[in-house]
């Protein structure tokens, strides 16, 4: 059987068949693996990091759950706190948890399913004992409850700080596993860029290799004016660099088919080091596709910027995770001294942003003005001397404009007489002024200014703000933390008080144990004056919480009651509606109720509503082992006396 024969256009078009079929093999391939990192990549951004700062909001909600029960027990009539304690329960826990189980379904890693499946069986039972806590605590009466408060107070510190540091333990757990699954996606992905790489440069010398074979062939049977073209391509399958300007290709298959395969090495060459440039982490490297139909030159354009926009998001992201951890830590350090705090906010402020200056300004209640205002405790390169004492009240300057409207404020165009940035060389207006308030559950704490010579970026002003509202909650639980040890001195003093009046009171038992046996001879007598006092003097008994116990003929007919009228109502209905309300009054009982003894002139309503003034005096009788076992009243009316006096 005699060979086939083909014909020269034939055997072309098989060669470049060849070429086009290994060229779209390749293309495929290249194309799968760019899909591969694109799938990698959503992965990472859809998956894997909102799963990590999903986590990261978990651990910074149990956080302020433990700080807002605290407050709930230690501060009646912090309300915000209250209602933000009742969301948390409500809406931010639920939500953050269904958005947690949406994510927890794509992890691979068991354990960390287990780890946040026990992070929520604490929390829930977390949320149990504060609920229990919150129902214990709501009425005034509950506050002023000794067992009570101790019962809250002691689950505050046997419950819920242990199962807070339990649940911080587990999610601290959780986020460094997510970290490393993190690691691993962006291993991988550089793995699958290396691989692309790899497949991109093999591939290519394929095809120049199947080129120089596919020539070599053809200049068999073409005819001599073609070895021309056959010596270029071998030049160039060994690499050479071919510039022949005097020689001219013919306008036939043969001269498309040298031109087709030089723009094919020359794009080759050009898609290799752009490929190996994007392996790099170069992703400002420049390339132009050979045409817009050039699949392989846009999908490494279009993974290009992919990778960029990833990165670049990254980046920012980790700068402010950063910059929440390194705040958090200061603010941590110094929340019992508001000036070191200060000083310590405002400096690593401008210095983390790479700003030039700035100033913290905390608002003054507890003052003597008409109205509260603002100091700046804190400044960093600002001229101190002029701004040194200096008061801003709500509505005045840009940063009282800032405290007056509850929102940021973002200068551009800084006017010449606002302030200036001063340097050893001299100095110039800021490029940018950023001022933002101090703000927690809707309520003002101050305001933050920083000035720079460059712009503010859109995450930096966002970074500030969350920056302000975490300075704004520990500026509040550095006021609470004063009040409350305001309190507590006050407390010990009032201790100490009653110490010394029990000391007062024991001496007495003893003078009285000493005169037992005289004050039995005198019994009679004693009873005899009893009688002749209840005949001339009103008397009534009180239990140690106000409740009359009993009261003589004398009291029921000056303020017009009846025996079993009064009998078991408290001491409030012989005193006036505003005299109830009043903190005088409520002092009045304390003191009562303590063993204190009180007397003097007091304004008292009868039955009818007639206005009586008494001379009164109370004594507290007591138990043997010192308890108030019920108070004494005994009083005569002076009302003529103070009418005359009128």
């Amino acid at each position: 059987m005699g060979k086939i024969k083909f014909k020269i256009g034939n055997k072309i078009f098989g060669g470049f068949l060849v070429l086009i079929v290994f060229f779209i093999v390749n293309a495929s391939i290249i194309f799968i693996n760019g899909n591969k990192i694109d799938s990698v990549v959503n992965t990472s951004s859809e998956i894997i990091r909102p799963s990590k700062e999903a986590i990261n909001d978990f651990i910074l909600l149990v956080t302020r759950s433990k700080m807002l029960i605290t407050n709930w027990v230690y501060l009646q009539s912090n309300t915000d706190d209250k209602e933000a304690l009742k969301n948390l329960h409500e809406f931010e826990y639920p939500q953050l948890k269904d958005k947690i189980n949406n994510l927890k379904v794509e992890w691979e890693v068991d354990s960390q399913k287990a780890l946040i499946d026990s992070a929520f069986l604490k929390f829930e039972k977390l949320m149990t004992v504060e609920k229990d806590i919150m129902s214990q605590l709501v009425t005034f009466e509950n506050y002023e409850d000794p067992l009570t408060k101790l019962l809250a107070e002691d689950a505050v510190d046997s419950q819920v700080i242990p199962l807070t540091a339990s649940i911080t333990a587990d999610l601290d757990k959780v986020a460094v596993t997510q970290q490393n699954v993190t690691e691993d996606s962006d291993v991988e992905l550089k793995e699958a860029a290396s691989q692309l790489r790899t497949i991109t440069v093999i591939t290519g010398l394929i095809i120049v290799s199947l080129s120089l074979i596919i020539a070599f062939i053809m200049a068999r049977n073409i005819t001599r004016p073609i070895n021309y073209i056959k010596d270029i391509l071998v030049k160039l399958g060994k690499g050479e660099l071919v510039d022949e300007r005097n020689r001219k290709f013919s306008n036939d298959e043969i001269g498309e088919m040298a031109t087709a395969m030089d723009n094919l090495v020359t794009g080759l060459r050009s898609t290799t080091f752009f490929a190996e440039n994007i392996g790099k982490g170069n992703y400002d490297s420049e390339f132009n596709p050979l045409s817009e139909h050039d699949t392989l030159g846009n999908a490494l354009i279009e993974m290009r910027n992919n990778l960029y926009r990833v990165a670049e998001e990254d980046k920012k992201r980790s700068w402010s995770t950063g910059g929440l951890a390194k705040f958090g830590d200061i603010l941590r350090k110094n929340n019992d001294n508001i000036e070191k705090l200060s000083d310590d906010i405002i400096s690593n402020l401008v210095k983390y942003l790479g700003a030039n200056q700035g100033g913290l300004y905390i608002i003054e209640e507890d003052n003597s003005e008409d109205e509260p205002y603002m100091v700046l405790t804190a400044c960093y390169a600002w001229d101190k001397k002029k701004y040194v004492d200096q008061k801003v009240f709500k509505g005045e300057g840009l940063a009282g404009q800032v405290w007056l409207e509850r929102d940021s404020i973002y200068l551009t165009e800084v006017p010449d007489n606002y302030i200036k940035i001063t340097s050893g060389l001299g100095d110039a207006n800021p490029r940018s002024v950023l001022i933002v308030p101090l703000k927690v559950n809707d309520e003002i704490y101050g305001v933050v200014e920083v000035a720079s010579f460059k712009n503010f970026e859109d995450y930096e002003k966002e970074f500030v703000e969350k920056i302000a509202e975490s300075i704004a909650s520990t500026v509040s639980s550095v006021k609470i933390n004063a009040k409350t040890q305001k309190l507590l001195e006050e407390s010990q003093e009032m201790t100490e008080q009653m110490r010394s009046q029990e000391e007062e009171m024991r001496q007495n038992m003893e003078e009285l144990q000493a005169t037992q046996e005289e004050m039995q001879r005198s019994q009679f007598e004693a009873e005899s004056t009893m009688d002749a006092i209840n005949r001339s003097v009103s008397t009534v008994e009180f239990d140690e919480e106000g409740k009359i116990l009993n009261a003589n003929r004398n009291f029921l007919e000056l303020m017009g009651y009846t025996r079993d009228e009064i009998l078991g109502e408290h001491h409030r209905i012989l005193v006036s509606k505003d005299d109830k309300s009043s903190e005088e009054y409520k002092m009045f009982w304390r003191d009562l109720s303590a063993g204190v003894p009180k007397e003097g002139e007091f304004k008292r309503l009868t039955k009818s509503g007639e206005v009586k003034f008494l001379k009164e005096n109370y004594a507290a009788t007591r138990h043997r082992d010192g308890s108030v076992s019920k108070i004494m009243l005994f009083a005569y009316d002076v009302s003529d006396y103070k009418l005359e006096g009128v």
